[in-house]
């Protein structure tokens, strides 16, 4: 039995346009963040390779969303990294992050220039310091979509994320990304963590700046 309501295109009524007091767990994750001490642990064919990167990510407001009675707020950000003292990219990636009061879903979507994206989701309470949120491949939600190369050479199964908020205002996650790898029987752990620091405040959302 399905826990929607029968009518699927009623809008809430009562819809708060300032995104920013509405975000829940992820209030504290908007703004402008840096991290200089991100590690990567990735592999190659010599075995697990440990990186040193530095991160930039923005995390701004959006004008609240509805799908039909579901009432999201939510983060568009960007995540730039490089490796230390280079201009090169390392890793990019774009998404939201998005809170639903009603039930205290927290999703995460991810998009990579290498061809795969990804929906990850969790539950945690509006004022929780710490979430995680996971993602598994074949699924029809919080799934995981690769292209053609990827699935076949490095088959990502499983994604999660753990994002925890420090009492000094800075936050930190750790990624763990699952690939069974070609050639290879067990799976490998691809793992990324980082702290960052707030360089700017968010900008408010346009309805809120309206």
């Amino acid at each position: 039995m399905s826990d929607f309501p029968d009518d699927i295109y009623t809008e809430p009524s009562n819809i708060d346009v300032h995104t920013l007091n509405n975000l829940g767990p992820l209030r504290p994750l908007a703004g402008v963040w840096q991290g200089t001490r991100g590690l990567d642990v990735k592999p190659k064919a010599e075995g697990p390779k440990k990186q040193a990167y530095v991160e930039r990510i923005e995390l701004q407001p959006i004008d609240p969303q509805t799908n039909g009675p579901q009432l999201l707020y939510g983060l568009r950000y960007h995540t730039h990294v490089t490796k230390p003292d280079q201009v090169k990219t390392y890793h990019d990636q774009v998404g939201y992050w998005l809170w639903e009061p009603a039930t205290g879903c927290v999703i995460h979507t991810l998009t990579i220039p290498r061809g795969q994206t990804a929906m990850a989701a969790g539950t945690a309470a509006a004022d929780a310091k710490s979430f995680r949120l996971e993602s598994t491949q074949g699924l029809e939600t919080w799934g995981i979509c690769s292209a053609p190369f990827l699935l076949h050479a490095f088959k990502t199964v499983a994604f999660n994320i753990t994002v925890t908020v420090h009492d000094d205002g800075s936050w930190g996650y750790e990624e763990d990304t699952v690939l069974m790898i070609r050639g290879q029987s067990e799976p490998f752990h691809h793992t990324d963590r980082n702290r960052l620091t707030k360089i700017a405040e968010p900008t408010p959302n346009p309805l809120a700046r309206g």
